[in-house]
């Protein structure tokens, strides 16, 4: 691989040693994908404890690594495990890392979270200066890493096998934004004079290191071409949209993928039977045993049943549609949820169940082997979001033939497309407006189709032919690394 592409790729978290939300996943998939294209892709992060107390094969790569932070050079170890074939490079500092959680706890986010990953990222390109691996990509995920294109157009601009390196900056959601006091910029190693300015980091008189990542990256991506956009106006860019609109030349809006080793009915080893497009019984038979599991009425099983798996908070919409379950019932429906969150939320959905017994059933919690049965046994998945910047769900429920119907937004926006009852194309429903009567009325004219079962049949078929694999968004990602590789640094525009 001496001619291949070298990238390096820093996230604060990896499916599966560490994993909080889509971010884990999409660090844990997009390198793989990248591996089959011949990439010499290496992945950093720190070694937390929830990675250490997985018991994963490692080595010792590096012993007392000195790494600046601020004013002082602390030591850290570090360890070499495999994501596959992908060497997987972890950060061992115990009073760093070796905590509960990853970025906080319920009293809030760690207090030194600047400090931990402003070493993180001075660690992961000393590491690189160490090990000889001259990258010509840096790839960085969300505001842990967005110091790390800072410091290569400071500090190490001009360290050998570092100098030539392009960064990447990949927004997973705007609503984090890495935001610490100024004065505790000397953390960084990054000079006031060069980045502490309201054209470099600053923020409001505080430090964001998002828009350090913003603003020094040589390309910034975010999770679908829709969030892309949307994030360069006021609703959705979240303080960050000039920013963001300075920097429109360099944004791409590249979809996330889905992993169709671990979702699709045809090898899924949770659901009660296996099926796909030309053996679709199967189906039926998951929705006869979840109905059975979640004690629900067994006559849902010729009416639809819907599917919420989701963070249960407004974010994610389900404020609106509490609002309407009591009419969602009255059409003859039935609903299984499940997810946390919002005790509030939590409450109302649970106590719509108790109205309801027998067409309403609630799991509170977090349930993967559930998760897919509700992908398998459902009829309809219902994504009711305010935002989402792309949105896993979805694509998994296509693949299932579980019909999306979701509010066009985002990645969701992105991945459905409209059903078409004269033409019989499309894959899912939309609505626009984020008010109750929007989705009620979407859900009334599923209802109204799930009756045709010709018409309800061609709209799986379409579903379950929907290719969203990560293969297609490495190709994207691997043009984008080919553009930017070795050129000038970007000309930062309205700043």
């Amino acid at each position: 691989m001496a001619n291949a592409l070298k990238v390096l790729f820093l996230s604060p978290e990896v499916a599966p040693f560490a994993k909080s939300g889509g971010l884990g996943d999409v660090a844990g998939a997009l390198p793989l994908s990248l591996k089959h294209y011949g990439v010499d892709v290496r992945i950093a992060m720190p070694f937390y404890r929830v990675v250490k107390e997985a018991g994963l094969d490692k080595r010792n790569l590096v012993r007392d690594l000195e790494i600046p932070l601020g004013p002082a050079n602390l030591k850290a170890d570090i360890l070499e495990t495999r994501l596959e074939d992908v060497p997987v490079y972890l950060l061992e500092r115990e009073d760093m890392y070796d905590r509960p959680n990853l970025y906080g706890n319920s009293r809030g986010d760690y207090y030194d979270n600047l400090e931990r990953f402003s070493f993180f990222g001075h660690a992961a390109l000393s590491l690189a200066k160490h090990l000889d691996f001259a990258p010509d990509i840096v790839h960085c995920h969300d505001w842990q890493t967005g110091i790390v294109p800072a410091l290569l157009k400071g500090p190490y601009s001009k360290v050998k096998g570092l100098s030539d390196a392009a960064s990447v900056f990949t927004i997973h959601n705007m609503g984090y934004q890495g935001i610490f006091p100024g004065n505790k910029l000397a953390v960084t190693g990054l000079s006031p004079t060069g980045f502490f300015h309201p054209g470099g980091m600053e923020y409001w008189g505080n430090i964001s290191l998002l828009k350090a990542g913003i603003i020094y990256s040589d390309a910034i991506t975010t999770v679908s071409p829709t969030y892309a956009a949307e994030i360069q106006d006021t609703e959705h860019g979240m303080g960050m949209e000039g920013v963001l609109k300075g920097r429109a030349s360099s944004l791409y809006g590249i979809l996330n993928g889905v992993d169709y080793n671990k979702w699709d009915p045809v090898v899924d080893d949770y659901i009660t039977t296996n099926y796909s497009a030309g053996f679709m019984s199967g189906k039926t038979r998951c929705k006869e045993a979840l109905i059975k599991e979640m004690r629900l009425d067994p006559s849902l099983l010729k009416k639809p049943l819907c599917g919420v798996i989701s963070r249960l908070d407004n974010q994610k919409g389900l404020d609106i549609l509490i609002k309407i379950l009591d009419d969602m019932v009255n059409l003859d429906v039935g609903l299984v949820v499940l997810g946390s969150g919002d005790e509030r939320i939590q409450d109302d959905i649970k106590e719509a169940m108790d109205r309801h017994q027998g067409k309403i059933a609630v799991f509170i919690g977090f349930n993967d082997s559930l998760a897919h049965r509700i992908m398998a046994g459902a009829d309809l998945l219902i994504i009711p979001s305010r935002y989402e910047p792309c949105g896993l769900t979805q694509m998994y429920a296509l693949k299932y033939g579980t019909i999306p119907l979701v509010r066009a937004t985002g990645g969701l926006n992105d991945t459905i497309e409209t059903f078409d009852e004269k033409t019989g194309k499309g894959s899912g429903f939309k609505f626009r407006p984020d008010d109750s009567k929007a989705l009620l009325n979407e859900i009334k004219r599923a209802v109204r189709l799930f009756k045709n079962k010709k018409v309800w049949k061609r709209l799986m078929l379409n579903a379950m032919a929907a290719d969203f694999s990560w293969d297609r968004s490495a190709k994207a990602y691997l043009d984008l690394y080919n553009a930017i590789s070795h050129r000038p640094s970007p000309i930062i525009r309205n700043q």
